[in-house]
């Protein structure tokens, strides 16, 4: 126990052995700013990564600086592992997150604006609208908007309004000429309706913003009153919340901690340019936050939801579309009669969204329902889509009077509502739903099938790096494993007893689980390379993470460095591993891979001598994932397969087109091309390798030929 704690226990290290974890989100960010600043992109595509940078950034307001200002008013001293107090770190993300929205503002209006214009989309001020566009917009306004506009002014037993988080809201001073009395009063701009109103012939090339709209006519709102000044805000609110591990009822709990979200105390106000220092006290006092939380926000406020711009239909100015392949060995039907016996010839890995969900995960699923032979399916969901397919699977095996068992994480941030509204309609239907763990969540990516061949039960699994999505399945980078290996099977089963039933779970075999043994092999592996290097033999890890952290995991790798070892890290967003440093960690380099698709995969390759071990799964290189969750990595002992994962790191770490490299100062520096005409990045060299495998093997090898 006592070795365990050692392990589990970041050693006592000066803080500039590490990177902060804020910092390095906001760093993330501004990668995605580049992609977003880049001339070779699509335009459209250039709106959508602006709409990218908005939204990640208002999460990290929501989770990571509500966290620290939750230290603070606790009255928590304690720094960070790179030796950071929450109010350094608070200072210095408020100086980066200015920095940032000025050059974000910078490109919108100076370069993305001009560019759509010259495409014939206008973003344009109703302002400088002709009176017969201003007359037909004000009424669409009468028939649209007016009706659902509520004005809460504030005055005698007028309190101050609620304001719900990430909405806009018009604040408006307001005097009555006849008393000249005056008032604060808040309109909030509705949610339900697109934010771009179309000017014009309506054909959608002339665009203005909705509370822009809602300002030019405010005056019907406020009848014989006065207008003496009207300003733009938004607030952001703590979105985090804990369960008490004595929850008795997880989804009761989960319900009523969703109700109080929308009441989480006031993270960051944005104010618009302009805004007088009267109005800004009001907010200030009304909302009950500091100035050190306010974001004067010039230009367009919210611009996650220049999305809807991003989604118009013009083709041309966007990436080519990519429609993901199956590959042969699940598509050619002289391979098997069925997916379970495609499985059975073979291990099988799956490289989304290269290649299809559908015809994968979901074909596996659906065959489970349908199949006779089926007894049993069992799954984890963490998130999934409205229009799944994996769920309605499930209910149709129970319907079957098959055993359908769901362990659905009601916790999974952002989506617990849909999580819910999911879980009760399995359990209408029959299908055993379970909720897990207050104080874990099961962010585990598997399913396991059971099947009745030739008069024995056979299991079969699937284990994945990414979520049960159809909708992410298109976007994110994944990839999962399906096997029927008798000790693989045989820990997944005993997991899923371990998260429905009540005991401690047994020794699992071949399975790495958090939060069990995850951490302790792990380290095992970085181990043993290290050794071997010692020993002057073969010995390289590499890792590909979304995020590595853990300060523990981190001088692991430092020690092996040191050691001899070489290391190679992607990481796609956040790394508080400080890379080539000599002495400490020279040997060791971390890039990130930004594109058209976004790296969610976790993949780890451990060369030790002649030892190659490989793995694949959920869990990322972070307290959390190691310690306060259910995760699991698979390994990867097919040699075929292996190479498989072996080739993906060889194209990741080539490539110099969208990948970025940490410097040991933290800076993130973006590679380019050594020579001119080699601009293809990895994806694009993923998307030719998955048509390839696509391709029947008689034209294949016609064609090496």
């Amino acid at each position: 126990m006592d070795e365990l704690a050692a392990v589990i226990r970041p050693p006592e290290a000066p803080g500039d052995r590490y990177l902060n974890r804020e910092l390095s989100w906001l760093d993330w960010d501004l990668r995605c700013l580049e992609l977003a600043e880049d001339e070779s992109w699509p335009l459209l595509e250039r709106v959508r990564m602006c709409s990218i940078v908005a939204a990640t950034l208002d999460e990290f307001f929501m989770i990571r600086v509500a966290g620290l200002e939750g230290q603070i008013a606790a009255g928590l001293a304690v720094r960070s592992v790179d030796g950071r107090t929450p109010a350094v770190a608070l200072a210095e993300i408020r100086e980066r997150v200015i920095a940032l929205r000025a050059r974000q503002v910078a490109l919108w209006e100076d370069v993305l604006m001009p560019a759509l214009r010259g495409e014939g989309i206008e973003i344009c001020s109703l302002e400088a609208c002709s009176e017969s566009e201003k007359a037909a917009v004000g009424e669409w306004f009468e028939r649209n908007v007016y009706p659902v506009l509520t004005p809460l002014a504030v005055g005698p037993g007028q309190p101050f309004p609620y304001i719900s988080g990430l909405s806009l809201s018009l604040g408006f001073f307001a005097r009555d000429p006849v008393t000249g009395e005056e008032r604060f009063a808040r309109v909030k701009v509705p949610e339900g309706l697109a934010r771009f109103v179309s000017v014009g012939d309506g054909d959608g090339t002339r665009l203005a913003p909705l509370e822009e709209v809602i300002a030019h006519f405010s005056d019907r709102l406020f009848p014989g009153i006065e207008i003496v000044e009207q300003s733009l805000f938004r607030v952001t609110r703590d979105a985090d919340f804990e369960l008490s591990d004595e929850a008795d009822d997880l989804l009761e709990a989960v319900e009523l901690e969703l109700r109080r979200r929308r009441f989480g105390d006031v993270v960051r106000l944005e104010v618009s340019g302009g805004m007088s220092a009267a109005m800004r006290e009001r907010l200030c006092s009304g909302l009950g936050v500091t100035e050190a939380q306010v974001y004067d926000t010039p230009g367009l406020m919210d611009m996650a939801e220049v999305r809807e711009i991003a989604d118009l239909d013009r083709p041309e100015l966007k990436h080519d579309p990519w429609i993901p392949v199956t590959r042969a060995r699940l598509a050619d039907p002289e391979a098997s009669a069925d997916v379970f016996a495609r499985i059975r010839s073979d291990d099988l890995l799956v490289h989304l969204p290269y290649e299809s969900f559908v015809t994968s995960v979901e074909a596996f699923v659906r065959a489970a329902a349908k199949d006779p032979g089926v007894v049993g399916v069992k799954t984890t969901v963490y998130r999934t889509s409205d229009d799944t397919a994996l769920l309605p699977a499930l209910i149709e095996a129970a319907e079957q009077h098959k055993q359908a068992v769901c362990l659905v994480e009601l916790k999974a941030r952002f989506d617990e509502r849909r999580n819910i509204e999911w879980s009760r309609a399995m359990e209408q239907a029959g299908v055993h739903v379970v909720h897990g763990f207050p104080d874990l969540k099961i962010h585990a990516k598997t399913t396991l099938v059971i099947r009745r061949e030739g008069g024995v039960l056979r299991r079969y699994a699937h284990i994945g790096t990414g979520n049960y999505n159809g909708v992410t399945a298109r976007l994110y980078e994944d990839l999962g494993l399906f096997t029927d290996d008798e000790t693989i099977t045989a820990d997944v089963a005993d997991l899923f007893n371990h998260m429905t039933g009540f005991g401690r779970p047994q020794q699992f075999r071949k399975l790495l689980v958090a939060p069990f043994n995850l951490r302790t092999r792990l380290i095992d592996h970085i181990r043993s390379v290290a050794d071997a290097a010692a020993a002057g033999k073969t010995a390289t890890i590499r890792m590909k993470v979304n995020a590595l952290t853990d300060a523990a995991i981190i001088e692991e790798l430092y020690r092996a460095s040191q050691a001899g070892a070489r290391i190679d890290i992607i990481a796609r967003s956040i790394c508080a591993l400080r890379p080539g440093v000599p002495g400490m960690s020279e040997r060791i380099n971390v890039r990130s891979i930004a594109g058209r698709f976004l790296e969610h995969s976790r993949l780890f390759a451990f060369e030790a001598g002649d030892d190659s071990t490989y793995f694949l799964g959920s869990a990322d290189i972070m307290p959390r994932n190691l310690d306060h969750r259910i995760e699991v990595l698979t390994p990867v002992e097919d040699a075929r397969l292996q190479h498989e994962i072996a080739t993906i790191f060889e194209t990741l770490l080539g490539d110099r087109t969208q990948a970025w490299v940490l410097d040991p100062d933290g800076a993130w520096t973006r590679l380019r091309p050594e020579r001119r005409g080699t601009k293809r990045g990895s994806h694009a060299v993923l998307m030719r390798r998955a048509r390839l495998r696509a391709r029947p093997r008689s034209r294949r090898a016609t064609r090496s030929v």
